[in-house]
Order: C-alpha cells, then sequence, then structure tokens
C-alpha cells in the first residue's frame, strides 16, 4: 500500500494514467459459487487529482465533451485508493494544464451547476 501511494503522488493534473485495481464482484452463481471475488481491474485516463473527504478516490477523465470553452462534461472512473495496486504515468502532462483545470472544474461543478450557466438558443437556418 506504501508503494501504491508514493505512486499516486507522483501523479499530476493532466497525466495520462495507467491504475491497476482490484473490483468487488458480489453476485449469486446456480452452484452456489464464491461471493466477493475480487476482479483485477485496469483503467486507463487523465488524472484529474484524488478526492473525497472520507473515502479517497483516484479520478480519471476517460472521454471528455466540450460545449463551450471552458465547460467539459466528462465520463470519468473514480478509484478508491485502498483498491489500487499500482499507477503508472503512461505519458506526462498529456493535457495541458490550462485544459485540464477546466476538466476539474467542470467535474467539481456538476452536471446541475453546468446546465444552469448554459442557455437554450433557437436555431434558424436561412439556407431553406
Amino acid at each position: 500500500m506504501k508503494e501504491v501511494t508514493k505512486q499516486v503522488r507522483s501523479l499530476s493534473l493532466g497525466d495520462l494514467v495507467c491504475v491497476e485495481w482490484f473490483d468487488a464482484s458480489i453476485g449469486k452463481s446456480l452452484s452456489g459459487g464464491l461471493n466477493g471475488i475480487d476482479v483485477p481491474v485496469v483503467s486507463w485516463g487523465v488524472f484529474l487529482g484524488v478526492l473525497g473527504a472520507k473515502n479517497r478516490h483516484i479520478v480519471l477523465a476517460q472521454n471528455s465533451f466540450r460545449y463551450v470553452d471552458g465547460f467539459y462534461d466528462i465520463d470519468y472512473t473514480a478509484i478508491p485508493v485502498s483498491w489500487a495496486s499500482k499507477a503508472t504515468v503512461i505519458a506526462k502532462n498529456h493535457v495541458q494544464a490550462e485544459e485540464a483545470n477546466q476538466l476539474l472544474n467542470s467535474f467539481l461543478m456538476g452536471s446541475r451547476k453546468t446546465a444552469r450557466h448554459t442557455k437554450q438558443q433557437k436555431v434558424v437556418n436561412h439556407g431553406s
């Protein structure tokens, strides 16, 4: 765990990273198989930070949708730090600092605040 903590601390906002971690799988099997099996997972994405007051999570942006300057919607993965087994930088500063900050701010604002700041406008097509 100490090695993973050290690896996570070396990550910077905007780095393209790979995080190896273990998810928990709980389900039912007709044969009465094992419950609570750990499932190895590998996630890639742009590092946005370690967030969460009580349960710390590594947040990776995996897809970004740029609506207007400075406003993004993102698909993300939030990985509990305690579930991580390895964090590797694939490319430092893959996303430039300004854009990475905009991604982080859009993530922190959430969709409700972003929706309040957008204005629906009527589109007029003069070609038809």
